[in-house]
């Protein structure tokens, strides 16, 4: 009887899980789309299909949190987090998209920097998310998570000296337009896979 009206948690681990193992794909994606400093077209179409797939993960999170009775943590917590990890697979998107619109061909170094910044940006927060599930990885978890500040603070400095060389050397208006959103969108996923690690800090010390 308490079973038919306390039915069993919903795991909602299994799916931030489904959440970070797109976060991987998509950077590495991203960063075989660009290393040889040729854009692969192809592989950027696949950025394009990580985020549909990262998007329908996400929905089924926040369709199942207004269903269910018992959450593991906080509502607002598992909002918050499910929301993140979907902005960083997005704004991954974003980069390739404006790739493609721009008919990008060329890769610049600082690029390729921060798409390997961004793959073990991803990597760490990965390893953050899965492992929330037991309070016996806190140290683990917490360790991913700074992890995660200090390449965030490497992006910010790849990110400046990008935009220096930039405006040094680049003569048209155009070019210097592009790019510049590039870098900023490149630096901005970093950016987010912090708030999102900031988010698991935050439910690890409510559960400590």
């Amino acid at each position: 009887m308490l079973n038919r009206l306390f039915p069993q948690e919903f795991n909602f681990f299994t799916l931030f899980d489904k959440q970070a193992e797109c976060l991987m794909e998509g950077a590495e994606t991203l960063r075989l789309a660009i290393e040889k400093g040729v854009v692969d077209s192809s592989r950027l179409a696949k950025v394009r299909e990580i985020e549909a797939k990262a998007d329908g993960f996400s929905s089924a999170v926040i369709s199942q949190l207004n269903k269910s009775f018992i959450t593991p943590f906080d509502r607002e917590d598992i909002h918050s987090l499910t929301k993140a990890l979907d902005d960083v697979i997005d704004m991954m998107n974003t980069i390739a998209n404006r790739m493609s619109t721009y008919k990008i061909t060329e890769v610049r170094k600082s690029l390729m920097e921060s798409a390997l910044v961004i793959e073990e940006a991803c990597r760490a927060l990965s390893a953050a998310v899965k492992g929330m599930r037991d309070m016996k990885n806190y140290e683990l978890v917490m360790n991913s998570c700074l992890e995660v500040s200090r390449l965030e603070n490497i992006s910010d400095s790849i990110r400046d000296t990008a935009l220096g060389v930039l405006f040094e050397s680049e003569k048209n208006a155009v070019t210097i337009i592009k790019w510049k959103e590039i870098y900023e969108d490149a630096e901005t996923v970093v950016d987010i896979c912090e708030d999102a690690a900031h988010v698991v800090e935050s439910i690890m010390l409510k559960q400590a």
